[in-house]
């Protein structure tokens, strides 16, 4: 069967996935923003712990107590899952280590990767004798196994990578990273943010999309923000209003220039009010808010490709500027002082960084899938 027949053929898919929605972070917004398209072409039914969207899929809800340790959540929700999805579907489409289904895609470091790879024996040994460990594991090489009508989908070079080096049996690990919309500058929309924070035009707005912001660089970017100009300031979405003891370790006239906002459902006002996009993440197997800040017109600072697997998409100076090392503060205000300061660099990040988004539209990742789906519907 082609992909045309499968565009043509209205399936019954499902999908796995921990909590859908945008708000809820990078993976999360992946399944979201596919399922957006494919759910107009076929019937999807969406299994998860928690919901926020507004897309004609139907959803189970799988409950799980917050008392209970996480191992114990994932291998209760890969039961639970298998129970409602391991009849009546045509595809099922896993973001989840839920041990079945027909295309797992990876989207973080492998456990095994992260926990075994390159340990002496005697590490690897108490690894396995802790339960948590040990369930993660399990669930992970039962999700990775080479079976019939079975891909494994990695979002990005890096994490092919390291599926390969850490065993995972797969005669093709295809990568299909995420999507983008365009978006065209909305002033309107970004003034709009700057008066509610009371920033008048002469301020440069430097912004941070993440769910956890200390792993993303938070720390560094704080410390590179003492050195830069007081009228340089920073908004970090998706921050947990705990972060504020982080930034309470610094200077007062520093926190009066932070401001932690709670993750929301439409990030696109943030971006239109922002100058400067800044990503220096320690570990990010793809980064979707960098690819994000593109599609809005903005210029990025983000890590290089050995912490960021998107970083592998762009060039150094043509479409971010790539930081080498980004725990170090003043590299990073270097670049950031760099990006306001040098406006035919500046005009360069946002014309050819808008460009690569250009090529990376979830229109494309829809067609990537389905043409997956069809080479395991002909696989059966």
């Amino acid at each position: 069967m082609s992909s045309a027949g499968v565009d043509k053929r209205r399936l019954r898919i499902a999908l796995l996935v921990d909590r859908f929605g945008r708000k809820f972070g990078g993976a999360e917004a992946y399944g979201l923003e596919l399922f957006d398209i494919l759910s107009q072409r076929h019937d999807v039914t969406v299994i998860a712990h928690e919901f926020d969207h507004q897309l004609p899929v139907r959803e189970i809800r799988i409950q799980s107590s917050g008392q209970w340790p996480s191992w114990v959540r994932i291998c209760h929700y890969a039961w639970q899952a298998h129970q409602h999805a391991k009849s009546g579907f045509d595809i099922v489409h896993s973001h989840m280590n839920a041990g079945f289904g027909n295309v797992q895609v990876a989207h973080v470091v492998p456990v095994r990767y992260r926990k075994l790879v390159g340990k002496p024996w005697h590490h690897k040994l108490m690894k396995w004798l802790a339960p948590s460990t040990a369930a993660y594991l399990l669930l992970e090489r039962a999700s990775f196994a080479q079976r019939p009508a079975h891909r494994v989908v990695a979002v990005s070079p890096m994490i092919r990578q390291q599926l390969i080096d850490c065993g995972v049996r797969q005669p093709h690990i295809p990568v299909i990273p995420p999507g983008v919309h365009l978006r065209p500058r909305d002033i309107a929309a970004g003034r709009k943010v700057r008066d509610q924070l009371g920033w008048s035009e002469d301020v440069i707005a430097c912004l941070m999309v993440a769910r956890n912001p200390v792993r993303k660089g938070l720390l560094t970017l704080l410390k590179a923000l003492e050195d830069l100009p007081e009228q340089v300031r920073l908004i970090v979405v998706g921050a947990d209003q705990d972060l504020s003891h982080q930034i309470g370790k610094f200077s007062a006239s520093l926190r009066d220039r932070v401001v932690l906002q709670p993750p929301v459902t439409d990030v696109s006002p943030y971006y239109h009010a922002a100058d400067v996009f800044v990503h220096p993440t320690l570990n990010d197997s793809f980064g979707m808010s960098p690819l994000e800040a593109m599609a809005h017109g903005l210029p990025v600072v983000m890590s290089s490709q050995h912490y960021c697997g998107f970083a592998g998409y762009c060039e150094d100076r043509r479409h971010a500027i790539l930081l080498q090392d980004p725990r170090d503060a003043e590299e990073l205000a270097m670049s950031i002082r760099e990006v306001v300061t040098d406006s035919h660099l500046h005009a360069t990040l946002v014309n050819q960084g808008r460009e690569l988004a250009a090529g990376m539209s979830w229109g494309n990742v829809a067609e990537q899938y389905e043409a997956l789906y069809s080479a395991i519907l002909s696989d059966r």
